[in-house]
């Protein structure tokens, strides 16, 4: 029996994604927080893997699947190969198995790039507030996720050979934090 999968994602955990899709039933709800600049997301991930032939997957809008135009492109062919419809809320827009017309193609496209270049505008604006703020003497940069002591706890805890993905999770920090640490 076909399923209908909504998918929610906002960017970071300080967000909500309430708003999305609010007021929708669904089977199966996916929401990841997380960065949309690439597919690497664990619940659209496991949303890909869950996914059947006949299941309709809904999103609040195209730059919520993704903010690069390939990748969108890629995911929603990905899925309706697999005989899986595709509805953006937003944008009144749904894809089917089978091919699309040439006007939702258009239209798809036009708006993946537009949200490709949003993301692309917010990195920019970034890093020239980042760039004017360190002219001033006010970038600090990032609060280091561990205090000194922690770091050299952890280093002589790798030197006694306890594994990576252990001091990550002991620490409550990334396996690349913690190589990070070990590096520098």
């Amino acid at each position: 029996m076909p399923s209908t999968i909504g998918y929610k994602r906002v960017s970071s955990y300080g967000q909500n994604e309430v708003r999305q899709l609010d007021g929708m039933t669904f089977d199966k709800v996916f929401t990841d927080k997380a960065s949309g600049k690439d597919t690497q997301r664990p619940q659209l991930q496991a949303l890909l893997e869950y996914v059947r032939e006949g299941d309709t997957v809904t999103v609040h809008s195209l730059d919520r699947l993704g903010r690069n135009l390939l990748d969108l492109q890629g995911l929603v062919g990905q899925l309706t190969e697999k005989g899986i419809t595709v509805h953006f809320v937003k944008e009144n827009m749904t894809f089917k198995p089978g091919g699309q017309d040439s006007m939702s193609t258009l239209l798809f496209s036009i708006m993946g790039a537009f949200a490709q270049f949003e993301r692309d505008l917010i990195r920019e604006r970034q890093a020239e507030g980042i760039a004017q703020a360190k002219k001033r003497g006010v970038y600090k940069g990032r609060k280091p996720k561990l205090t000194a002591s922690q770091i050299a706890e952890l280093r002589e805890l790798a030197a006694q050979g306890v594994k990576k993905p252990e001091l990550a999770q002991r620490f409550g920090v990334s396996r690349k934090t913690v190589y990070e640490y070990l590096r520098g």
